[in-house]
């Protein structure tokens, strides 16, 4: 087992408290690729924020053996006016990223989206997720089989006259490849800040990278359930673990 618990990457927007009415806001997935020897993964989140109307992109880069962020990064990004185009801020942290992007050759490996789940999906488990690693019929290799598990932890302080509790998670492999697993992948023992008033979180879909040499690289995708304005937020954890133990 490379870890017994990995380090969540912890992806979330700022503010959630202000503004004018609006519904909370989910943010959208958009993969960006991988280093050609599946060290590094990057993706963008994007939205428009609750409350304030004001629109959001965020781009990360993550170290897949480290469980970290690559120094510089993330790159955030809310333009604070009104009118003002989801375009024009999802260009600017394009621009931003650019030149790490293509040192990276990102985009000429770009991995494999083996199952997503959004909160749009209405008769997929949110806690559960059963995938294949290739995309081929007929199918070679077994099934990987994820499970999540809410963690209940008291309120922090900044979360404590909004929500009467906040939440954690444990994820896990119930099957690799086809074999019976237990491997934990990771589990809270505390929640982070930048999570702000987490209450719940769903498995969102992985990512998987085959490098030209070594094994393939699973990235599970994990929506955290935050709260918001007016309902709850939806923003983006990514947990890179390797296939094979």
């Amino acid at each position: 087992m490379r870890f017994s618990g990995g380090i969540a990457v912890a992806l979330l927007a700022s503010a959630f408290f202000a503004g004018a009415a609006r519904a909370g806001d989910f943010a959208s997935f958009q993969p960006i690729g991988f280093s050609e020897d599946g060290s590094v993964f990057a993706f963008e989140e994007y939205g428009v924020q609750d409350g304030s109307g004001f629109p959001y992109s965020n781009i990360f880069f993550v170290d897949t053996r480290k469980d970290t962020f690559l120094p510089g990064t993330p790159i955030r990004l809310r333009i604070d006016e009104e009118n003002t185009s989801l375009a024009k801020v999802r260009a600017q942290t394009a621009e931003k990223a650019a030149a790490l992007t293509q040192k990276l050759d990102l985009g000429a490996n770009p991995g494999l989206l083996a199952a997503f789940n959004p909160i749009t999906e209405t008769e997929s488990s949110p806690h559960r997720l059963t995938y294949r690693q290739y995309a081929v019929d007929p199918p070679v290799g077994g099934d990987f089989t994820l499970t999540l598990n809410e963690i209940p932890f008291a309120p922090s302080a900044l979360c404590k006259d909004v929500t009467p509790q906040s939440a954690g998670f444990r994820l896990s492999y119930q099957t690799e490849d086809g074999t019976a697993s237990d491997r934990v992948l990771h589990t809270d023992t505390a929640i982070p800040d930048s999570r702000k008033c987490p209450t719940g979180y769903r498995i969102g879909g992985v990512m998987v990278y085959n490098p030209p040499q070594g094994e393939p690289v699973h990235v599970v995708l994990v929506q955290v359930l935050s709260v918001g304005f007016e309902g709850r937020d939806g923003r983006w954890i990514a947990v890179p673990e390797p296939a094979a133990p």
